[in-house]
């Protein structure tokens, strides 16, 4: 009786009609968010990450989930996977600010033990943003999003015994205050270089 509200995440190549049909009925009650781990557009990296689902099903679930009244959707990005560049972020970002989504998670990569990801950060064949480079980022990501769209995360962390990089995310609310501090530096603030007026036709329910 206490719970007003319930968010889900998943990937977008499981997300099944009956799991849908669910939570639009959770939603006649309470507040539904449907999360979506997309990371990024760019199919090889996902595969890289042995994520292996695509941008096709991303906005397939997308498309059948906007179906559905009542749900809120947010889509979970990551910035700095293993290969790509600032331009393919930025990519990401731009697709993720053309989409009929209500809200974004973002994330930075971390490194955690006991991964691939590890071994690969401790032969030296990847590299993770330093506090300052991410702040930079996240500020220009920002700027190219939405103004109404509803920002769920700028940072994560993870627990401090499993974290290997970059430790400076275990100190989230300076890095919270880095970000607006830079915003208000630039005089910026989100939506600031937003362009896109309509979603793509891709994804129109009419």
């Amino acid at each position: 009786p206490e719970v007003v509200g319930l968010a889900v995440s998943t990937r977008p190549d499981t997300l099944s009609s009956g799991a849908l049909d669910l939570l639009q009925k959770i939603s006649e009650r309470y507040d539904v968010w449907l999360e979506l781990g997309l990371q990024t557009i760019h199919d090889q990296t996902n595969k890289r990450l042995n994520r292996w689902h695509t941008y096709d099903q991303f906005e397939t679930a997308l498309r059948r989930a906007r179906q559905k009244p009542g749900l809120q959707i947010c889509a979970h990005v990551i910035l700095g996977l293993p290969g790509e560049s600032i331009q393919q972020m930025h990519q990401t970002v731009e697709a993720v600010a053309s989409l009929p989504l209500d809200g974004i998670k973002i994330h930075q990569l971390h490194v955690i033990k006991n991964t691939r990801l590890y071994e690969e950060y401790l032969a030296g064949s990847i590299a993770i943003f330093d506090e300052d480079e991410y702040v930079q980022l996240v500020c220009d990501c920002l700027e190219k999003l939405p103004p109404k769209m509803i920002i769920h995360r700028l940072t994560g962390d993870a627990a401090k015994e499993k974290m290997v990089a970059p430790l400076w995310a275990l100190a989230k609310a300076r890095v919270l205050a880095k970000i607006n501090g830079e915003l208000t530096r630039r005089g910026s603030y989100q939506g600031s270089k937003f362009t896109t007026q309509e979603i793509r036709a891709t994804l129109t329910l009419s």
